[in-house]
């Protein structure tokens, strides 16, 4: 078997807020391997986005055992990671293109080759023609394309989302998982995405960590066998509504 990019074993965080410990994340243990989407689901406040933290190298866990890539896949902490947030946080004053570039150019990488590949990412976004723009001039939608475009624009082995479409109507946030699936596909990059969405959940995942509320617990941790190639009409199927419910379950709402 491939040796996992990610392994997370009974992993533990605690913060010190005014004088007392609160602990984030109690007990997580995962393997996810290279080229998957796993999504983390749970209830807000339950430590999804501390794991990510973690992953990040934004936090030491206290406890447990972090190990990030593997024998043929050296990892390199802050050049092999890209992040994306629940705003897109683009700067106002670039346009989309400089935007795109910027990881790029904190890590002081090849301006043009890197102007290069965001113009290609910005096209498998579906931004083509919106290199010049700025950020007032997209949608909230295509917004957050813009940001995962940024999120791969330094070629990382692995893309943090935390919640990304949580900001959106329901609408957008609809065609935006169709178009995630899209990108996941064609960059063929590792993906931890965070969400308190359910069916997000298990429309994104290939696999789907269930994490109690906080401090955060594994409650499962299990494939999801669907076609890889989704379409939203995947979700009134019998196997679609078998997965929901079954982390209905685990999160005590059944």
């Amino acid at each position: 078997m491939t040796e996992p990019l990610i392994r997370l074993e009974n992993v533990r965080k605690t913060y010190r807020t005014d004088g007392q410990d609160f602990v984030a994340v109690s007990d997580v243990t995962m393997a996810v391997k290279e080229g998957d989407l796993v999504s983390l689901v749970g209830p807000s406040g339950c430590g999804k986005t501390t794991v990510l933290k973690i992953l990040a190298g934004l936090h030491d866990a206290d406890s447990g055992m972090v190990r990030i890539g593997h024998a043929a896949s050296t990892f390199v902490p802050g050049r092999d990671v890209g992040m994306v947030f629940q705003q897109a946080l683009l700067l106002k004053w670039r346009n989309i293109l400089d935007n795109v570039t910027l990881p790029a150019e904190i890590l002081g990488l090849p301006l043009r080759e890197a102007k290069e590949r965001a113009r290609h990412l910005l096209a498998m976004v579906g931004l083509r023609g919106s290199e010049d723009k700025y950020p007032y001039q997209l949608s909230g939608g295509m917004q957050q394309r813009a940001a995962i475009a940024r999120a791969l624009v330094h070629d990382p082995k692995l893309i943090l989302m935390d919640e990304p479409f949580g900001a959106l109507d329901a609408l957008t946030r609809e065609r935006m998982n169709l178009e995630m699936l899209r990108i996941w596909r064609e960059s063929g990059k590792t993906v931890l995405f965070v969400t308190h969405s359910i069916q997000e959940a298990v429309f994104l995942g290939a696999r789907c960590a269930v994490l109690t509320a906080g401090p955060a617990r594994m409650a499962d941790y299990f494939d999801i066998d669907l076609p890889v190639e989704r379409d939203l009409a995947i979700k009134t199927s019998e196997a679609f509504g078998g997965y929901v419910k079954r982390i209905y379950g685990l999160l005590g709402m059944s």
